[in-house]
């Protein structure tokens, strides 16, 4: 690859940020060469440090969400706190926060103060709820969340509801608030060199989570009934399902109804099926859902794994295997698709994963993710302020 310059090099961010939402936003942000200062608590730093020990004594969230950024600690509601901060701003290009409701507001950093402090800053901010109406003030977390939208309400099995194995509601939010970043720091420099106004972003959890609801969302408000929770099955589509093989099982969507016609002429020998009435269609199929599995169950089973995911791969059929995390990692796609990088933390080198994102002329940086505080007396020097102790060691932001 050439040297090219990375997309969002020459990009200050500065975040005030903890748990998964923000920090993954500007991770991403990191990792498309954008400079990003973290804000910690002075001593404690972002809670998600301490959520669990799993690499090599680091939280695996941290890592998962740290790297590529600077660490400096700050206790924001000090005076000297406050004023290294403010300078933090006077240089940035965006400030994003994600803290309990109020808290930036009360700390006197919130949008308004920002925005008139710095009229072509880009400033976005993460809330639960969103700033207007009854739930404003409610602190929010994955978890509920995902109850609130209704989104566990059609996840799990028929007999009990689950949230999702990793926190959606948190990921959406932190992929709209990334979306929007890169738009307003698109449309924010056109319009500085025309107005020099920047740009104000709200994101919230729970809006976020309510976009992803669109298809059930749209079910309830016209068809009048609930989608149910239905495990790895598919409420609109069948066959959708794990379905048994001599050995095992294996997992087979079919999405239209050519696809019906190749599961059931060409892999499973029953070309009678393509055509008849009572399966013709997706929608027939579905109303029929535990016939249809029932006999597409009965026609697997005369197959290996192995053998029945050849046969769907060979005649387009989609088909996959029911995955552990071990899987994944050991996937034959990562491998050979050379998308494993080491990244160093303060525990020496561990495993990441690319960022999804690849471009041809360039490849994205994996920087290094910060102990808490590491950057703190450069940041401090870069700024020509001295470090306060009652700053850097005490209070909370």
């Amino acid at each position: 690859m050439t040297a090219e310059p990375l997309p969002l090099a020459g990009i200050t961010v500065v975040a005030v940020e903890q748990a998964v939402a923000a920090p993954l936003a500007t991770r991403h942000l990191a990792d498309l060469g954008a400079r990003v200062i973290k804000i910690e608590r002075p001593g404690e730093g972002d809670f998600a440090r301490a959520y669990d020990d799993a690499v090599h004594g680091l939280a695996s969230h941290f890592v998962w969400l740290g790297r590529g950024k600077e660490s400096i600690e700050l206790d924001l509601a000090s005076p000297g706190g406050r004023e290294t901060a403010l300078a933090l701003v006077d240089r940035a290009d965006v400030v994003i926060s994600n803290l309990a409701p109020g808290a930036m507001d009360r700390l006197g950093f919130g949008a308004t103060a920002l925005r008139e402090r710095r009229k072509d800053l880009v400033v976005v901010t993460i809330s639960g709820y969103g700033d207007g109406g009854p739930y404003t003030d409610r602190k929010a977390y994955d978890m509920l969340v995902q109850a609130e939208s209704g989104l566990c309400s059609i996840t799990g099995t028929p007999e009990a509801a689950a949230k999702t194995g990793v926190p959606v509601s948190d990921i959406a939010t932190g992929m709209y608030a990334l979306s929007a970043i890169l738009s307003a720091i698109l449309s924010a420099l056109f319009r500085r060199e025309r107005t020099g106004r920047g740009a104000t972003v709200e994101v919230s959890m729970f809006e976020a989570t309510a976009e992803w609801m669109g298809h059930p969302m749209y079910t309830r408000m016209y068809a009048g009934r609930q989608v149910e929770r239905m495990g790895l099955s598919h409420a609109s589509i069948c066959p959708y399902d794990a379905f048994p093989t001599r050995d095992g099982q294996v997992l087979i969507g079919v999405q239209n109804d050519r696809g019906w016609a190749a599961l059931v002429r060409d892999v499973l020998g029953r070309p009678e099926l393509v055509d008849d009435e009572r399966y013709a269609t997706n929608i027939a199929r579905v109303a029929r859902r535990a016939e249809v599995d029932a006999l597409i169950g009965s026609l697997t089973m005369g197959y290996g794994s192995v053998e029945l995911a050849d046969r769907l791969d060979e005649f387009g059929v989609p088909a996959g295997r029911l995955n552990d995390v071990a899987g994944l990692v050991d996937h034959p796609q990562l491998a050979a698709r050379d998308r494993w990088r080491d990244v160093e933390t303060p525990a020496g080198p561990v495993r990441g994963l690319l960022p999804p994102m690849t471009f041809t002329d360039v490849e994205l940086p994996m920087g290094p993710v910060p102990a808490l505080g590491q950057h703190t007396d450069a940041i401090l020097a870069e700024l020509g302020a001295n470090a306060r102790e009652e700053d850097t060691h005490h209070g909370t932001t």
